[in-house]
């Protein structure tokens, strides 16, 4: 079974985010980039459906500049089999990414795809049921667990009331939740080993997709600051002030 993974380049999730003067963006003057932690957690999916037996090959999708060739690599150490770039420069929204990442399904015929729910800088929660839409699959999201039996996957997700599972005919499109599993290190031989795996370079223009923003952004604006907390002396005290200085009761 071919398995696909989409991975997205990032600013690492320990680094303060700072936006730019004229709040037209993020600043990405020298930040440490790194892949979604969610798309993490999807390749360790594939990589684990290899391992027992399920999984014969996984290729990596990445959509950025040149420079994500790196996550990508760090994929290929993982256990991924072969990338593909997808380079542009331009900032591609969840329908172009969906477009895109259709144009390669098509090409590679995939049993199963497998994204991260989310990405964590624009948090849109949108690509994975968009490629489903788009290419016509059973999607799964939110998985905390992944089965495959035969020509089926069944995927266990997280809901309000608890846990739902759905079974879903092959090929399929799922989404990685936080708890479906832990990613693990790449090794020093395995990240040597990913410098000679193959990756393959193409663009939107080989996969017919315009990238065109569909969407505007107005304005990007840091969160407001919180104001310090007080210490009260009682509950009395307490009642007092979120009834007259809060008044939310």
């Amino acid at each position: 079974m071919k398995v696909l993974v989409a991975v997205k380049r990032v600013i690492d999730y320990n680094v303060k985010v700072r936006v730019k003067p004229d709040n037209s963006g993020v600043d990405l003057t020298n930040i440490k980039m790194a892949m979604n932690p969610f798309c993490e957690i999807a390749v360790e999916e594939a990589v684990r459906l290899k391992e027992k037996g399920v999984a014969s090959e996984i290729i990596v999708v990445s959509i950025g500049p040149k420079v994500a060739q790196e996550q990508i690599r760090t994929a290929l150490a993982l256990g991924a089999d072969r990338g593909i770039l997808i380079e542009t420069d331009e900032e591609v929204q969840s329908l172009q990414a969906a477009k895109l990442f259709k144009a390669v399904v098509d090409k590679e015929q995939p049993q199963l795809v497998i994204l991260g729910k989310q990405a964590i800088d624009s948090d849109n929660n949108q690509t994975g049921q968009m490629l489903a839409a788009l290419a016509g699959m059973g999607q799964g999201t939110f998985a905390s667990e992944v089965v495959v039996e035969g020509d089926k996957v069944n995927v266990t997700r997280e809901v309000d009331g608890g846990l739902m599972t759905v079974a879903l005919n092959l090929p399929a499109v799922v989404t990685t939740d936080l708890r479906l599993n832990e990613p693990r290190y790449a090794s020093l031989p395995n990240i040597m080993k990913a410098k000679k795996k193959p990756l393959e370079m193409t663009t939107p223009a080989d996969l017919g997709v315009d990238v065109a923003a569909s969407l505007k952004i107005v304005k990007v604006e840091e969160p407001a600051t919180r104001s310090a907390g007080i210490k009260v002396a009682d509950v009395a005290e307490l009642v007092e002030k979120l009834k007259n200085e809060a008044k939310v009761i």
